[in-house]
């Protein structure tokens, strides 16, 4: 028997909330199921379908979430069984079920029943599903309105306006990068401790001028580089939780704790502990896993009475249709590799010894990218979660490509800034070429569709261009605003 037709969830959600079914529902075990309130559907990003829904199962009425897939595997493919967002769920419902498997499991272990929709609805329905399925479904593309004119347009010109917004872009970095710089020199000023005491920046501060001799203090530049890193680390989904455990989990923690043996063991614990994600790790019988555990308790034990911050949920935390090479537990583990290399092998040092002494860029660039990918090691290296081993080995925390995003919108702009506050030009200015020659490893959906409208597709992984195409298709094409635009103006003006 060939496999069944990946339906789409949207149109399950719409087959769930009709709750039009040709007989009585049962669970896959054999209990009777009353939907006494389908729930409310789940518009935010990751999580169960439904929420605070009424669920009669046998004799006993629940009060919780509802999951729906497409097939009974989809619950443990789509990583619900380790996710604990889906904690709450009280039902899951799949349109097959192949194998007529009773129940799914949730991350804290609770067995949630699971029934078969495609038993209930109608052949007739069921057909238009199996039907909509097949049916190509458009995919998404940025599209710019000038597409069919913009083919007039010289070449040269596009180039000149398309690298002008990537140095535009590149500025505002900058500047978006030394406004947190001087924030931070604040909050050290008034010993305010962030995240817990709220903060407003006085007119005072905004209208106060820094010198360089207000950010001599290393750690400054320290946390500024820990923040960001961690936020680029963190990709679209986790970027902001990520952004938040380093300023809670900061620089001044970090030093303090983790100073007489062992740090990078006791940053990882502390990064794990405190953003909540290893709160209901259970090793079970596997050692390796029951080892690495106590391993990490052991060294929270030592440092967690200096800790006196924020502390976070799992459940705030994305795993939800990432790749597991994606897991935000990979990426705390690479953040606490770089972040032992920021606070005791004088990262920032390294670096700025590779800007002033190494000539030729290229080879500087593959330095810089060099710093940042991480290999794996220890127990991260054959495990995604903590309560189960990999089937394969994970090679590397931190790949080239995500080490070029680092470099490109980190380190770059931290140390323009660097540069600039010091008063040594001539980095500045090598730190701008290294910007306007970097080739970088990857490129994203939006930038191939941008690239590809513009008829610049060999300008795709050219940092400039591509940094520029970001910045034309978020201020300008998304927002309509094609008569502010360069390019708008020309091709629209005739």
């Amino acid at each position: 028997m060939g496999s069944e037709p990946r339906v789409l969830e949207n149109q399950l959600y719409e087959v769930w909330k009709s709750q039009n079914y040709s007989k009585e529902l049962q669970t896959i075990a054999g209990d009777e199921v009353a939907v006494l309130d389908a729930g409310a559907e789940n518009l935010e990003t990751g999580g169960p379908d439904f929420k605070n829904a009424r669920i009669r199962i046998g004799n006993l009425t629940y009060v919780g979430d509802i999951e729906i897939d497409g097939d009974y595997q989809d619950w443990k493919s789509h990583g619900h069984n380790i996710d604990g967002k889906y904690n709450k769920v009280v039902l899951h419902a799949s349109l097959f079920n192949k194998f007529n498997q009773p129940y799914v499991y949730t991350k804290d272990g609770r067995k949630v029943p699971t029934i078969c929709l495609s038993e209930y609805i109608s052949n007739g329905t069921l057909d238009k599903l199996k039907t909509n399925s097949k049916a190509p479904q458009p995919k998404p593309n940025h599209k710019l309105k000038c597409a069919a004119e913009i083919v007039e347009l010289d070449d040269n010109e596009k180039e000149k306006f398309i690298s002008d917004l990537g140095i535009d872009r590149f500025k505002k970095k900058c500047n978006k990068l030394y406004q947190r710089l001087k924030e931070l020199k604040y909050l050290q000023e008034l010993n305010i401790k962030e995240p817990v005491i709220r903060y407003d920046l006085t007119p005072e501060f905004n209208e106060r001028k820094f010198s360089y001799d207000d950010f001599k203090e290393k750690a400054l530049w320290q946390q500024l580089l820990y923040e960001h890193i961690f936020e680029a680390l963190g990709y679209s989904k986790n970027k902001g939780i990520m952004l938040s455990l380093s300023r809670a989990v900061d620089i001044d923690f970090i030093a303090n704790a983790t100073n007489n043996g062992n740090s990078q063991q006791k940053i990882e614990a502390a990064l794990f502990q405190v953003s909540g994600i290893m709160e209901k790790a259970t090793p079970g019988k596997d050692t390796v896993i029951k080892e690495y555990i106590e391993l990490l308790n052991h060294h929270w034990d030592e440092v967690k009475d200096k800790y006196d911050n924020k502390t976070f949920n799992e459940t705030q935390w994305h795993f939800f249709k990432l790749r597991p090479q994606n897991f935000p537990t990979i990426r705390l583990a690479a953040g606490a590799r770089i972040t032992k290399n920021l606070v005791y092998d004088d990262l920032i040092g390294t670096i700025i010894k590779k800007i002033d002494e190494i000539r030729n860029l290229n080879v500087l660039i593959n330095s810089l990218r060099s710093l940042f990918v991480i290999k794996s090691d220890g127990f991260w290296s054959s495990h995604y979660i903590f309560d189960h081993s990999a089937k394969t080995g994970i090679k590397y925390f931190v790949g080239a490509a995500r080490a070029d995003e680092i470099v490109i919108n980190v380190i770059l702009p931290i140390f323009a800034i660097y540069f600039e506050i010091f008063g040594n030009k001539e980095l500045a200015k090598k730190i701008f070429k290294i910007y306007s020659i970097y080739d970088q490893k990857s490129d994203n959906k939006i930038v191939r569709d941008v690239a590809e409208n513009l008829g610049m597709v060999d300008k795709l992984q050219k940092t400039i261009y591509s940094q520029g195409m970001i910045e034309l298709f978020r201020n300008f094409c998304s927002k309509n605003k094609c008569l502010e635009c360069e390019i708008g103006k020309a091709v629209f003006s005739e």
